[in-house]
């Protein structure tokens, strides 16, 4: 038999062995039967940047059923589906993660968003090793309830993180505090003596930078992170699918306030991220939201984090 032949054969044994059962190619092992184990998976992911430590927080999970009902409302049923087809996405089923990140400046803590509960944020900080009572800063990127959801109590009576200051934008708390909103004034409103309102190109603390994002809600900011040189973007709700708004920033989404202008925000902050090849989280990116943005068509295309942040320098 030629050497061809011969690897040929062989590489075809082996391939057939690997699909037998276990107990077909070990006599006397028994098949035993494995119960379902669910989704699996930490709650956090860490990475470098510069000096600082960044963590991506999994505070909850959702699934969306009618995701034509949230993303595309501009544009046709068949176009959403293509589009979807082409992405391998499903049309009648949308996974949402809500990820907060937390900052170690080596000073402080600070943490962004919060989740829908207490309890999701929590959970996260709790897998990676961090007390809510280390937590210095709090930075609220606008005020829909799964960015706020997290900072009081089940019963409300407390605050999750009985040391920090908080951070947000005066024009997101002002439109939130004119009008009745039971998850602003829960969560929000009785933190309002700790709170330092800021605009854009305002800081949070040393490296942390506001960047006036509005549209999705009227005071919704992305921040810049910078440390030794080194940037990174919080997009926060700048697009909230990575095929359906970052690739198609001009599709409407039910939950922008204002949605031509959170189209406009769309391209300005994901046209800056993709000029200078600056690494972003989002939070309903896939989890850990890590990523790039690559221009694409009329939009952009999300290149997830591989190993690029993972080495101290």
């Amino acid at each position: 038999m030629s050497g061809p032949e011969r690897g040929f054969s062989r590489r075809h044994a082996l391939f057939a062995a690997a699909a037998l059962p276990a107990a077909a190619v070990l006599p006397g092992v028994a098949a035993a039967r494995a119960e379902l184990q669910g989704p699996g998976g930490g709650l956090f992911r860490r990475f470098r940047l510069g000096g600082y430590e960044i963590t991506s927080l999994l505070a909850g999970t959702g699934e969306n059923t009618n995701p034509k009902g949230t993303f595309g409302l501009n544009v046709t049923d068949a176009d959403f589906a293509a589009v979807s087809e082409a992405a391998f996405l499903p049309v009648d089923r949308a996974g949402n993660v809500f990820t907060p990140v937390l900052v170690n400046t080596g000073a402080e803590l600070v943490l962004f968003d919060t989740g829908l509960a207490a309890e999701g944020i929590l959970a996260a900080l709790g897998q990676a090793g961090v007390s809510p009572q280390a937590v210095d800063v709090v930075v609220l990127t606008h005020m829909h309830a799964d960015h706020i959801g997290g900072l009081m109590t089940q019963d409300g009576a407390t605050p999750v993180f009985p040391r920090a200051r908080y951070v947000t934008s005066q024009v997101e708390f002002d439109h939130w505090a004119a009008q009745e909103n039971e998850g602003f004034d829960r969560n929000v409103r009785p933190l309002a003596e700790l709170t330092q309102f800021v605009t854009d190109g305002g800081e949070a603390a040393p490296g942390i930078t506001a960047l006036a994002a509005p549209g999705h809600t009227p005071g919704h900011m992305a921040w810049m992170i910078e440390s030794e040189g080194k940037l990174l973007v919080l997009t926060a709700d700048c697009a909230n699918h990575y095929v359906w708004s970052l690739e198609h920033p001009d599709w409407e989404v039910r939950f922008d306030l204002d949605k031509a202008e959170a189209a406009a925000t769309r391209k300005r902050i994901f046209g800056m991220i993709a000029a200078d090849r600056l690494p972003f989280i989002g939070y309903h990116m896939p989890f850990p939201g890590l990523g790039y943005a690559e221009p694409k068509g009329e939009g952009f295309r999300f290149v997830p984090h591989s190993y690029q942040l993972s080495f101290a320098e």
